[in-house]
């Protein structure tokens, strides 16, 4: 019998995928625990319908990461903190300062856990700092630190 999954199942395969099972393991174990629907036209074609919309998502999610990422090449970011004199800080310059104030100047909202700070920011200056933006797209960001 022929079913779609409703959910991962371990050694059978993933969600939305449709699979070829014994009758009596789908009638007595898969259907009643609602793991999967049967693979009859209606549930097929609504299957289809979900993976279209699914690959349009993603596209249009793509597609906003590559504009984010050439945004990001455009412009500097400016991160103030507190600073003891002679361009040292107290402290360093944290990925999710930077977040905040990518989110408070240009209305870019990344995730903290998104922004990659190679070496503690512990001095003013220029730096430079990768932003992971999803499907193996990365935003360069130039972040300009002063005392404040």
């Amino acid at each position: 019998m022929k079913v779609i999954l409703l959910q991962d199942v371990k050694g059978k395969g993933k969600k939305g995928q449709m699979i070829e099972v014994s009758d009596g393991y789908a009638r007595n174990y898969m259907l009643p625990r609602k793991i999967a629907v049967e693979a009859n036209p209606d549930n097929v074609n609504t299957m289809r319908m979900n993976d279209k919309a699914t690959a349009e998502r993603q596209a249009k999610e793509r597609a906003e990461a590559l504009a984010i990422s050439q945004k990001m090449k455009t412009f500097t970011l400016t991160v103030t903190a507190k600073g003891g004199g002679a361009g040292r800080l107290f402290g360093a310059v944290t990925s999710a300062e930077i977040a905040e104030a990518l989110q408070a100047q240009q209305g870019i909202s990344v995730d903290k856990r998104k922004i990659v700070v190679e070496e503690p920011i512990k001095t003013t200056g220029l730096y430079h700092v990768k932003c992971k933006l999803g499907y193996e797209i990365t935003g360069e960001l130039s972040v300009n630190v002063v005392e404040g």
